[in-house]
């Protein structure tokens, strides 16, 4: 008797419904104005206010640059964050950071069109989630007029920088505190093995190298051509052209050259992906596509001073000055995620110590 009550209540109920007033749902509000597209990047990061403008006019969106810190920073920013993103695509993971950003699955797979200009050696991700969008080589520079005035041939490898007669003449960056310093640990361990760079660097250290917390000290604070008495710094291949464009006229050739011996040089190569969690990953895709563009490309280089990915990009004239060498060392992300703690440890030990 109950269960026959409780199914005549139950259609005298569905029917009162079906005759009652119909509820219209409430249309979700389309959010008006300009949609924004969050970039995080590394503190180097830097383009035209044209080009960024031309992406802002061809999709009607804005662009807000997160800037995070050097890599290694800004990369932990993004992992720490990948519950809640704190923007839609990230710039700046380097191949020293590579694998590190794969494993912590922070992007989405995206294979933009525009990778077919892009050299297959410069792509390291076979599902795309991190595509390449510049590169550049850290490498010594030497200065000129001191080893003319010298009399004296400037190091061509880094063997050289060991003999007797360049004793006191070398300054580097510490690899725990600086990315060209740690690019340059890298091509000493590309160069040398596993086995024999600690060798090379305790052999470094006894021909008296000084070692800076960071490229600006290095390069404008110990290096001869500028305030210094060391006429040999880590820096990078584009070092000769930037010294000839910000001399306004006063250069037109470098004061300085490239050591670019086989593996004495390591290439850094740069990568943009779309993080996951985004709210735009159709504005997403377009940037990846706009970056990797020669009309981004082309922009690249004054404001980077790296070479562009794209081959198609135009480079400026006074990219004649800058080399990319022939044969940089070898380390794959891989071993430089494996290691990076324990050969920045090593190195420590045995030129800090």
């Amino acid at each position: 008797m109950k269960r026959t009550t409780f199914v005549l209540l139950a259609l005298v109920l569905l029917a009162a419904a079906s005759c009652g007033p119909k509820v219209t749902p409430v249309p979700t509000p389309t959010p008006s104005g300009p949609r924004t597209l969050t970039v995080m990047t590394h503190d180097s990061f830097d383009a035209s206010q044209e080009v960024i403008a031309q992406f802002e006019a061809e999709t009607g969106a804005t662009i807000k640059f997160l800037k995070s810190g050097d890599a290694g920073a800004a990369l932990n920013q993004a992992i720490l964050s990948k519950d809640a993103p704190l923007a839609d695509v990230f710039y700046g993971v380097d191949n020293t950071f590579f694998s590190r950003a794969i494993k912590a699955d922070i992007f989405e797979p995206y294979a933009s069109p525009a990778l077919a200009d892009i050299p297959d050696e410069l792509e390291l991700d076979p599902q795309h989630r991190l595509s390449p969008v510049d590169f550049g080589d850290v490498c010594l520079n030497y200065d000129k007029s001191y080893f003319e005035e010298q009399g004296r041939t400037p190091p061509q490898s880094l063997e050289d920088l060991i003999k007797p007669e360049f004793k006191g003449r070398t300054v580097v960056e510490n690899p725990a505190t600086s990315s060209p310093g740690l690019a340059f640990l890298m091509a000493t361990v590309g160069h040398f093995g596993e086995d024999g760079y600690r060798d090379f660097w305790a052999k470094l250290r006894a021909n008296d190298v000084l070692v800076t917390a960071g490229w600006e000290d290095a390069y404008y604070g110990q290096a001869s051509w500028w305030d210094g008495d060391r006429p040999i710094v880590v820096s990078y291949a584009t070092s000769p052209a930037a010294e000839v464009y910000f001399s306004e006229g006063a250069y037109t050739e470098p004061p300085t050259g490239n050591v670019l011996g086989d593996g004495a040089c390591f290439r850094q190569i740069e990568f943009v992906g779309i993080l996951k969690g985004g709210a735009n990953r159709d504005l997403a895709e377009k940037w990846i596509d706009f970056m990797l563009s020669p009309t981004f490309q082309a922009d690249v280089p004054l404001h980077m001073w790296v070479f562009p990915a794209n081959p198609q990009a135009e480079l400026p004239e006074v990219f004649q000055f800058a080399e990319a060498p022939p044969k940089p060392a070898q380390v794959s992300p891989e071993a430089i995620d494996q290691n990076r703690e324990k050969w920045i440890e090593a190195w420590t030990e045995t030129v800090l110590h």
